[in-house]
């Protein structure tokens, strides 16, 4: 073989990797995401998320279903860090959403990454790749009798 065709096939090589991506998809622990020291600062601690069927209260208005889809970095995180930060970034977007409808609650919210509905009151699914992580969450904004 001459160095032209070990150049090429090198080339060939170098140039496939990069299509087996990786596409995991895990699940993380609401509890440890919420008790990250960013999460417990940026998270207002008058607004209350619900997740899957845990209780909530009884809703006085509702304000409609959303939807937050949020990616972050993953380089030089392990793929639970990556997580916590997307489900960070999903949550400050539902508490965002909540401020714009004038509730003070999301409740059912549920994980719904590349479409697949998982409803869970500990766990939520979130996709690793190589360089990004996400996480898709939909949930019902509401305002809570007090």
């Amino acid at each position: 073989m001459g160095k032209s065709s070990i150049a090429v096939f090198l080339i060939c090589l170098l140039a496939s990797a990069g299509s087996v991506a990786r596409d995991d998809r895990n699940r993380y622990s609401i509890e440890d995401a919420l008790n990250t020291a960013s999460a417990k600062e940026k998270l207002d601690k008058g607004y209350t998320f619900a997740f899957g069927s845990q209780s909530h209260g009884k809703v006085s208005a509702r304000h409609g279903e959303y939807m937050s889809n949020k990616k972050t970095n993953a380089f030089n995180k392990t793929d639970e860090e990556a997580c916590q930060w997307a489900f960070l970034s999903a949550m400050l977007s539902f508490q965002d959403r909540i401020t714009a409808e004038g509730g003070n609650a999301v409740i059912n919210i549920r994980s719904y990454y590349k479409k697949n509905d998982f409803s869970s009151p500990t766990e939520f699914e979130c996709g690793n790749g190589a360089i990004m992580a996400g996480v898709t969450f939909k949930g019902e904004v509401v305002t809570l009798a007090r």
